[in-house]
């Protein structure tokens, strides 16, 4: 069994579509690293080009990083019923549900992150932030906030939770595995969203929510700052909405400067902005993914 003693684990998980994306945070996250602990970032291919891969190897240097690629096909067990929703967010966002299924057990904290950020502190201090008796750390959601308001848990007294819960953006999540193995996280969210699909609008954060409503701890606001907020020294940028690399990116210009800055130390040196085509190409697969998903499970 490997030493995992003081190691960092974050897990991602990227299409060939977002390689940019997880080029730019690789490298904010190695550069930002200063203190002992080597990191293994676990990296979810779902179908990267090998070329992609490559390049993305290349984006980690220094002998405290490593990274491991995972196909996403050794995530997803063929049992699993996987939810099927209207929205054109990839299917490969309920892969952080799964995570008891691909990540060792010796492992038993892991920090996930969604591709779409940037890391501007150093990734210890998050590593180590003190969980007490809860199972993830999050940053409270500055749109939705609370259950009660909209795009939140609608049927938050089902849950024991209350209106004024607070509510977290599951694109960050500081995880015991442990405790998440030992609590079944994973069945409870995925029976959660099979059960309340009228409910979920956002998706699988809706379940996390849902099941984790009361076992979560409320990290500073910094560890995750959406692209237009005005806070002028995030500890991480989190690009919801338009990504940096679409022409029509419209959030803060300096947050997708830093994007830029990062991603020029990468072999994307050079990336020039794609536009609105790409991006509903994109949608329109995610979208005939999940209906082939759908179909999968009518005829199971």
């Amino acid at each position: 069994m490997k030493d995992t003693t003081n190691h960092i684990y974050i897990l991602c998980v990227c299409d060939n579509h977002y390689v940019p994306l997880l080029a730019a945070l690789i490298r904010s996250i190695t550069r930002n690293h200063l203190t002992e602990e080597p990191i293994e970032i676990i990296a979810v291919n779902d179908h990267i080009t090998k070329m992609n891969r490559d390049k993305i190897s290349r984006c980690v240097d220094g002998d405290k990083i490593k990274l491991t690629w995972i196909d996403i096909a050794h995530c997803i067990p063929k049992s699993t019923k996987l939810p099927t929703d209207k929205s054109s967010i990839p299917l490969n966002i309920y892969v952080r549900l799964l995570i008891q299924e691909f990540i060792p057990q010796d492992i038993t904290r892991l920090i996930y992150m969604d591709v779409d950020m940037l890391v501007l502190e150093d990734i210890s201090k998050l590593w180590n932030i003190d969980l007490h008796t809860n199972i993830i750390g999050a940053v409270q959601d500055p749109f939705v906030q609370s259950v009660g308001r909209w795009g939140g848990v609608a049927n938050y007294a089902d849950f024991g939770l209350t209106v004024d819960s607070p509510y977290f953006n599951a694109g960050l999540l500081l995880i015991d595995m442990k405790k998440w193995r030992e609590n079944s996280i994973s069945d409870k969210v995925l029976d959660c969203l099979q059960t309340n699909q009228q409910h979920a609008l956002y998706q699988d954060q809706y379940g996390l929510n849902a099941i984790l409503g009361n076992q979560w701890y409320m990290l500073d606001a910094k560890w995750n700052r959406f692209a237009y907020s005005e806070d002028n020294q995030p500890f991480l940028i989190h690009f919801t909405g338009r990504k940096p690399i679409y022409l029509t990116y419209n959030y803060r210009q300096d947050y997708k400067d830093l994007f830029f800055e990062y991603l020029e130390q990468t072999p994307w040196k050079g990336y020039k902005q794609i536009g609105e085509t790409t991006r509903y190409l994109k949608k329109a697969r995610n979208i005939l993914q999940k209906l082939q998903n759908k179909l999968r499970l009518l005829r199971s």
